[in-house]
């Protein structure tokens, strides 16, 4: 069975109890988990399994694959606490789904350009286009939009589309349904004052980098 990701069943859960699935050298497995791993550009939870931090999280299929510290001396089926550090999952997940916004909006609104890039951190997210021009022209209709969507606090479904697969997506009614395995507030207005900037990395590619104003 692949692990229990408890991130989904409730992001705001900051901890578990898991016990140790499988040890390779410095990597470990677990049965459950509430540690988000990089994955779509979302950069992965900070924290502890057993106390020792955890160096790196990924995906590996439906597992997920952990690297602590050399020596750590955990063993398979031993017990752990797992433990992220919540204050920087909540500001990740806060980016995360204003990066989402920004990029459904700008398929709505100025004919789904491509994206080719994006990424998501504790200190700012970015969405990249192929994009003809300067793309900072639409950002006053834009940043009126995701303020309107913020301020009315509308409730944020996040669910799986397909659990088999574990692939899942977010929905605000009457505004869109978006294929996403990341983690997501439970309403808009937790997201904050979001402030958007222009960066132009070349090569017909616009970027728009996204900060909340705290």
């Amino acid at each position: 069975m692949p692990v229990a990701k408890l991130f989904w069943d409730d992001r705001y859960l900051a901890s578990c109890d898991a016990t140790v699935t499988g040890v390779h050298g410095d990597a470990i497995t677990l049965d459950r988990t509430v540690f988000f791993p990089f994955s779509g550009g979302q950069a992965s939870d900070t924290g502890t399994i057993g106390g020792h931090p955890v160096l790196q999280a990924t995906n590996d299929g439906l597992e997920i694959v952990y690297t602590l510290d050399a020596g750590h001396g955990l063993a398979e089926g031993e017990p752990v606490r797992v433990e992220i550090d919540w204050p920087t999952r909540y500001r990740i997940m806060r980016l995360h789904f204003a990066a989402e916004l920004v990029l459904e909006l700008v398929y709505q609104g100025y004919g789904r350009p491509e994206k080719v890039g994006a990424n998501i951190t504790a200190e700012k997210a970015r969405v990249d286009f192929a994009w003809d021009g300067n793309i900072s022209v639409i950002f006053g209709q834009l940043e009126s939009r995701v303020r309107e969507i913020v301020e009315a606090d509308l409730p944020i479904t996040s669910a799986y589309q397909d659990e088999a697969t574990q692939r899942r997506y977010w929905r605000i009614e009457g505004l869109a349904q978006v294929p996403c395995g990341g983690t997501h507030p439970r309403r808009t207005g937790e997201v904050g004052r979001v402030r958007l900037k222009r960066v132009n990395p070349g090569g017909g590619t616009e970027r728009i980098e996204i900060t909340l104003d705290d």
